[in-house]
């Protein structure tokens, strides 16, 4: 079966259409997160100018010295601020053991659901931490405040279509995200000359699933994403025009015992005549909440479930135990394997 990552106009679940429309966008969903785990998604009214002024506020915060960006990085336990490159390693976030060393290449800065956004919750510190703005580009906090907003609407205007989809009652999923631990990474892979070793294998970004329920990307129009595929092999992802491309995270897997799919995704950005062609793109992670208990559906378990239940809170710890603090993930053997396997099969190293 030839690869193909479905659009799918979500119009109807954005501008209040009936019931018909709605049950048609479920039904592409469902059939997209069993066979794919990914979707382009368009009708999401996400207004131009947002993400023209979010991808201007990039653009000034990576233009600035390492020096500078440095000085907003934070333990690797909060996942806010400035991530340098060879900082991290994604695949360590599923227990690639083999994969030892910090090697991703990507700079990064996050931002994400504090506890002042939640008022009368006791909430951890460190898992709703404060955001960091840089002081050098006053023009940076609103317009990522601004599209931050908008992808916090697509994740749980998606969220709602996923609970149609899986038959579940009408929003379902908001008991588990009314505080949910959100964030959004700002991801560059253009450095300057010198920044990086171009020889050998680079990577730009490991393989790994993505932690949550869902990912809302936006991303440049150019190479580099690549997606594992239900026959092992690594195949190019590019968005669409006006798309941003979703994806399911280990929690919905979790929820679903595996009936939808996260996929293992990686980054592998073309060199160009002895330089790496940027590119640009922010994942906003949409998590739960940090005290959740996530177990398997009941429409879902069949045989019986793959997985025991996991809080967020644990689940989360120790994927950024692995990502960010170069801890393998000793909780992930399933996806695990299928790193090594797909590692095997195309010959790469894992």
């Amino acid at each position: 079966m030839e690869f193909h990552v479905p659009i799918i106009d979500i119009t109807p679940y954005v501008s209040g259409g009936d019931a018909t429309a709605r049950r048609e966008v479920a039904r592409q969903l469902d059939e997209a997160a069993r066979t794919v785990g990914f979707m382009q998604i368009t009708g999401h009214a996400v207004p131009r100018p947002v993400i023209d002024g979010f991808a201007a506020a990039l653009d000034a915060f990576f233009a600035l010295d390492l020096d500078s960006k440095k000085q907003y990085r934070t333990p690797p336990a909060i996942n806010r601020g400035y991530s340098p490159p060879k900082s991290e390693s994604l695949s360590l976030s599923l227990g690639v053991e083999s994969a030892t060393r910090m090697n991703d290449f990507f700079e990064a800065f996050n931002i994400g659901a504090s506890t002042a956004d939640y008022p009368g919750l006791e909430l951890p510190a460190d898992d709703y931490a404060e955001n960091l703005w840089p002081q050098q580009v006053p023009q940076f906090r609103a317009p990522v405040q601004a599209y931050f907003a908008e992808a916090a609407r697509v994740a749980r205007t998606l969220t709602l279509a996923f609970a149609d989809a899986l038959e579940l009652p009408a929003g379902y999923f908001g008991d588990y995200t009314d505080h949910s631990l959100d964030v959004l990474r700002m991801n560059n892979y253009a450095l300057p000359p010198g920044t990086i070793d171009l020889d050998g294998d680079l990577t730009g970004m490991g393989e790994h699933t993505d932690y949550g329920i869902v990912t809302v990307l936006w991303a440049d129009q150019a190479p580099g994403l690549q997606v594992l595929g239900a026959d092992g092999s690594w195949h190019d992802v590019q968005p669409a025009d006006g798309a941003l491309l979703v994806n399911l995270g280990d929690l919905m897997a979790r929820w679903t015992n595996e009936r939808w799919l996260s996929t293992l995704h990686r980054v592998k950005p073309p060199i160009v005549d002895g330089a790496i062609q940027r590119r640009r793109s922010a994942a906003y992670f949409h998590d739960g909440n940090i005290d959740a208990l996530i177990e398997t559906l009941p429409s879902c378990v069949g045989d019986g479930s793959k997985y025991e239940p996991v809080t967020v809170a644990d689940h989360i710890r120790a994927k950024l135990a692995g990502s960010r603090a170069g801890q393998p993930n000793t909780n992930a053997t399933r996806e695990a394997a299928r790193v090594l396997a797909a590692a095997e099969q195309s010959g790469d190293r894992a």
